[in-house]
């Protein structure tokens, strides 16, 4: 008769779970020392168990911003001349993933998206991690923090993150299974101005003495913030602006709960837009188009840059309405909106039909709704198309729009 051998409950659960490790959270650590010499940061990926992970998958794009890589188990980097891939798949225990990418990102022009300079340093998290494709063993939850090793003399860094030390980051994106570091980031000697609005801590920071307004950014969005909460209701942990002066691109541009702000733009221009607005507008309704119908988010984003600071008073009825012809003239050309990336012509476009849509839901509703409505709903969307954006507002509007019957939209 063959043995039998009875195991302790606690001991079955314990072997039924499966590895020691798949219940557990595992350290992910990026650690990147910025080396402006050699126009680089040199990053290192560290698992505490790399065990836990099966493989990531870089997206590593053109071939040239990323070298120098060094790895704790298999390495394997694609030799397409277009598209690079890399693919980890790291040892067990502690594993790490090290390797240099280019930081300054020149234009054409002369100008930078990103630039390192011997004081200073803006660039975008995205540069330092690139996008990858996880695959991970069941049960493993991975915690990510970020740790800048700034040059010598260099005495702060700031990022949209929870700070959770000097110069330490926490990085918890619940949209994505691989929690990455993403937004514009800033480190060097810099000048920065904090305050609190609302729910969210808001901080704009420069390198010194790149004429960047600190106060002024702080005093509109104080004045606009009770107008953006009431259309879009999100509270951000933390809003980051960042910016310089020339040769960085003469633009704005919005990140992950971060903007990028070039000094020397008014924060009203003499049109009566506003840069800064238009790029919290952005950032905060989150509105995600789908190719060829960026129509709806750019022409969104420029309508309430305009209607917010009307809304909080920063905008009388004659400038308003000089405003109206200027939008008039400059989208009288435009036949078509979607297909095509918006231009600014097509943008004018697009925002007096916006005000003629809203003029239209508040008739047909008796002003107890209008385009807020509309952009609020989309908000909650994944994508929008032109098709959703339509069915979308007749919803609100309670029957058919004789304003988005126009062949602009066909």
């Amino acid at each position: 008769m063959p043995l039998r051998y009875t195991l302790p409950l606690g001991l079955l659960l314990l072997l039924a779970a499966g590895p020691l490790w798949a219940a557990q959270r595992v350290a992910l650590d990026y650690h990147v020392q910025l080396l402006p010499k050699s126009d680089q940061a040199e990053v290192r990926i560290t698992l505490a168990e790399g065990a836990a992970v099966r493989s990531l998958d870089f997206d590593l794009g053109a071939p040239g911003s990323y070298s120098d890589f060094k790895a704790d188990g298999q390495w394997q980097l694609s030799t397409d001349p277009a598209h690079s891939r890399g693919l980890w798949r790291p040892a067990p225990g502690s594993a790490s993933l090290s390797y240099r990418v280019r930081l300054s990102q020149p234009r054409k022009n002369g100008a930078f998206d990103t630039r390192i300079t011997p004081d200073w340093a803006l660039f975008r998290g995205e540069q330092l991690i690139p996008p990858a494709n996880l695959d991970q063993q069941d049960g493993v939850e991975l915690v990510s923090r970020l740790e800048f090793e700034l040059p010598k003399g260099w005495k702060s860094v700031e990022t949209a993150w929870p700070r959770i030390g000097k110069n330490r980051f926490r990085i918890d994106d619940v949209s994505r299974l691989f929690d990455r570091p993403t937004g514009w980031m800033l480190a060097g000697n810099l000048g920065s101005r904090r305050t609190t609005l609302g729910e969210t801590e808001v901080t704009v920071s420069a390198p010194k003495g790149q004429g960047m307004h600190r106060m002024d950014v702080l005093t509109l969005l104080t004045f606009v913030w009770p107008q953006v909460q009431a259309v879009f209701p999100r509270n951000p942990p933390k809003l980051l602006i960042v910016g310089a002066g020339s040769p960085m691109w003469k633009g704005s541009a919005a990140g992950r709960n971060s903007i990028y702000l070039y000094s020397g733009l008014p924060l009203v221009s003499e049109s009566g837009s506003s840069p800064l607005l238009r790029e919290v507008v952005q950032l905060f309704s989150g509105i995600n188009d789908e190719p060829g119908h960026d129509w709806i988010g750019e022409g969104l984003s420029e309508y309430y840059a305009i209607e917010l600071l009307r809304r909080a008073g920063g905008m009388s009825d004659e400038r308003y309405q000089t405003l109206q012809h200027k939008l008039n003239a400059a989208g009288k050309n435009v036949t078509r909106l979607r297909g095509q990336q918006a231009n600014a012509a097509m943008v004018a476009r697009a925002v007096t039909l916006l005000q003629a849509l809203d003029r239209e839901i508040r008739l047909q509703t008796h002003s107890k709704r209008s385009l807020d409505d509309v952009s609020q709903a989309l908000m909650r969307m994944d994508k929008v198309n032109t098709a959703s954006f339509i069915q979308l507002s007749e919803s609100v509007l309670g029957g058919a729009s004789e304003v988005l019957d126009s062949p602009l939209l066909r």
